[in-house]
């Protein structure tokens, strides 16, 4: 029977399954790594914006990056902690589309942060005697705006098309919400919605990636032809961000494959991990390489801390 999308008040989530005493286990493993998220993210947050030695574009893009870490951590795991511990895995329908909208946005904002940081850095090291007057306050607004009005904007719009929708069941064999999970579910013929989504997420991944290709085959151009200290630079600064780009795209990409294709071979509770990897692996990596491999971050913390315990 055809079901109308307003008369459909809760989706199932079907990928949970019983694990017995364990859940309690479960369940203290991921509630420890949300608080280390949070920890670590928001210290990282706050040293850059009491410290004014650290308002530079580099740490302000930054900071911008960490709150994405908490936006998209807090979209997965507030509702996790719940399943994990409940014998019925269902969630509201407007809870769903909610998480939708922040699973989706956080990727694609974490996507746009990284490519308009590997910007940053190749005007700090290909032109660094025009960096000030080609990096303004104003240019670091913009930047960071568009990072995250363009998400926002792109997936109200999907969601607008996909709430609408007329559909034939309400279990989605996931441990959360996702759009094409939901949009799976629709009676009427949905490529219109297929099409839209995956215009939306290619060209802003592939958008961002040829950025970043263009800004490191330059920046590799500039270090073997500069001084040892231009390297050092390169390598300092680049290396925590080649390295997070890295680690998002590993998780993105098994979670966009498992999204559009039968991944029915790949057993379950390994798809389960692949698919929370996607959102935990940025906020647990980045606090912790960016405040290792950075200074400035470093020094300040260890004094910030050094004081508590005085």
């Amino acid at each position: 029977m055809m079901i109308n999308s307003t008369q459909v008040s809760y989706f199932t989530l079907a990928a949970y399954f019983d694990t017995g005493l364990l859940k309690y286990f479960y369940f203290t493993v991921i509630i420890s790594l949300y608080i280390f998220i949070i920890s670590a993210n928001v210290l990282l947050i706050v040293v850059i914006c009491v410290n004014r030695s650290l308002h530079e574009p580099m740490y302000l893009f930054l900071c911008s990056l960490f709150v994405n870490e908490l936006y998209g951590s807090t979209g997965l795991f507030p509702l996790l902690l719940v399943q994990i511990l409940s014998d019925v895995h269902t969630v509201s329908a407007s809870f769903c589309f909610l998480q939708i909208f922040c699973v989706h946005s956080y990727g694609a904002v974490e996507y746009l942060n990284l490519s308009i940081m590997s910007y940053d850095r190749y005007l700090a090291i290909c032109y660094p005697l025009q960096y000030n007057t080609r990096m303004t306050f104003n240019k670091i607004a913009v930047l960071i705006a568009v990072t995250w009005l363009y998400p926002c904007l792109a997936m109200v719009i999907l969601l607008s098309l996909t709430s609408p929708l007329q559909l034939c069941g309400n279990i989605i064999y996931k441990v959360y919400c996702d759009t094409h999970s939901v949009v799976k579910l629709g009676c009427p013929n949905t490529s219109s919605i297929n099409m839209y989504g995956l215009i939306a997420t290619f060209s802003t991944i592939f958008g961002s990636l040829l950025l970043i290709l263009y800004t490191y085959m330059k920046i590799l151009v500039v270090c073997f032809s500069g001084s040892k200290q231009t390297r050092q630079k390169a390598v300092s600064t680049c290396t925590p961000h080649l390295a997070s780009l890295l680690n998002f795209s590993f998780g993105a990409s098994f979670e966009i494959l498992q999204s559009r294709f039968n991944m029915s071979s790949v057993p379950n509770t390994l798809r389960i991990f692949l698919s929370l990897y996607f959102l935990t692996c940025q906020p647990l990596f980045n606090p912790v390489m960016y405040g290792l491999k950075l200074s400035k971050i470093r020094v300040i913390c260890k004094s910030l801390i050094s004081n508590v315990d005085n």
